[in-house]
């Protein structure tokens, strides 16, 4: 009976996820998990072709762009396709839908980036260089959520996809502009924590690590909150 019951419940789950994934990527998944895997596989291709010295700091510098096209499109575009659909008003029908609906959707598309990262962290491991699968992922993660939290909160406050995207990648570009000014500093957002600094002492780099860790889960949870904060002005968004 148990079993039965267990069965059932995962049986549920799974629909659940596949549901909730083809809302989120609006039926488009399939384009954005093959863009993904097409860029990394380029890219394998390329450094097996030019032999390069191939370390850990490399293979995470390749897996940050997979992981962020893998967000980058349903949390964009997740109010937007929610109002174009006419699923915004029945969102805002669910008590407390800003927790119920949108949190569980963060969660499945960070879930869904970090299993799409494993494989590929797997396929690195297995052509280009030996790494920490789990240990790389997790890495990884930090600025893929921290981003995924600030697309949210931006989209809530411009409410439109086609301008969010633009201003976030208008701060992907001020981010990179300032990226080799901040290399090491704790307060990069792309602060690559395989890099060992000639200049600074390993336990000063790993306190920079540790604080550039900190500082992008407290901004994930901030934006978060802010961004859900921000659904419940059930005004702002419908028209």
């Amino acid at each position: 009976m148990k079993y039965l019951k267990l069965v059932n419940f995962l049986g549920l789950l799974v629909r659940f996820f596949r549901y909730n994934i083809k809302v989120i990527f609006a039926n488009k998944f399939i384009y954005f998990l093959i863009a993904a895997f097409l860029f990394f596989a380029f890219i394998i291709t390329i450094s097996l072709l030019e032999d390069p010295n191939l370390d850990e700091s490399v293979i995470y510098g390749f897996l940050v762009f997979p992981g962020v096209l893998l967000i980058f499109y349903p949390v964009v575009y997740g109010l937007q396709n929610d109002d174009d659909s006419k699923m915004l008003e029945v969102i805002f029908g669910i008590p407390n839908y800003r927790y119920k609906v949108w949190l569980v959707r963060f969660i499945i598309i960070v879930i869904v980036a970090a299993v799409n990262l494993t494989i590929l962290a797997f396929l690195a491991n297995f052509a280009l260089y030996h790494i920490e699968i789990p240990v790389m992922v997790a890495q990884v993660l930090f600025p893929i959520t921290f981003l995924a939290a600030l697309s949210f909160m931006m989209s809530t406050l411009i409410k439109s996809g086609n301008g969010t995207a633009i201003a976030m990648v208008m701060l992907g570009v001020i981010f990179l502009i300032f990226y080799e000014v901040l290399e090491y500093n704790a307060w990069n957002i792309f602060l690559n924590p395989y890099i060992e600094p000639r200049e600074m002492s390993e336990t000063i780099w790993l306190n920079v690590i540790f604080k550039n860790r900190l500082y992008l889960a407290i901004g994930t949870g901030l934006a978060l909150l802010y961004g859900l904060f921000n659904l419940q002005f059930r005004e702002r968004f419908m028209k």
